[in-house]
């Protein structure tokens, strides 16, 4: 009978352990920076997110679609209920016209990948050229 007991205690310590579990929650999962300007440089955005569940929230690593993208992200563990950012860097030299960029992050939580969108429209910087004849 023992031998049940104690069987049957570890099975509910388990089960237990294994419910205790970290949730990523993004209020906002996309950004439009709409349109930019080349010659301005790169843009930024800051993606906020919760942790709803009820263990510490790892963020592993965000991967970005293209190097053009580079995101930062918390380092440290989020405890439950706190917040964290995914800050995200778009640069736009020498890529005109509309872009969509994807960014993975990789959690510990119940939802191990979580994909946010960043979109906009790039505004060439006019050629030197263009530029004397537009003055003309």
């Amino acid at each position: 009978m023992k031998k049940y007991s104690l069987l049957f205690a570890c099975l509910v310590f388990s089960l237990v352990a294994m419910s205790q579990k970290a949730a990523i929650n993004f209020e906002v999962k996309e950004h439009d920076f709409g349109k930019i300007l080349e010659k301005n440089g790169p843009v930024t955005h800051v993606f906020e997110f919760t942790n709803k569940g009820n263990a510490p929230l790892v963020v592993n690593r965000v991967q970005a679609s293209c190097g053009c993208t580079t995101p930062v992200w918390t380092k440290e563990p989020i405890e439950p209920g706190k917040k964290g950012i995914v800050t995200v860097t778009y640069n736009p030299a020498g890529r005109p016209n509309a872009f969509t960029k994807t960014i993975t992050v990789y959690t510990n939580g119940s939802q191990e990948q979580v994909v946010l969108i960043i979109r906009g429209e790039v505004i060439p910087t006019p050629k030197q050229s263009e530029a004397t004849e537009a003055k003309k």
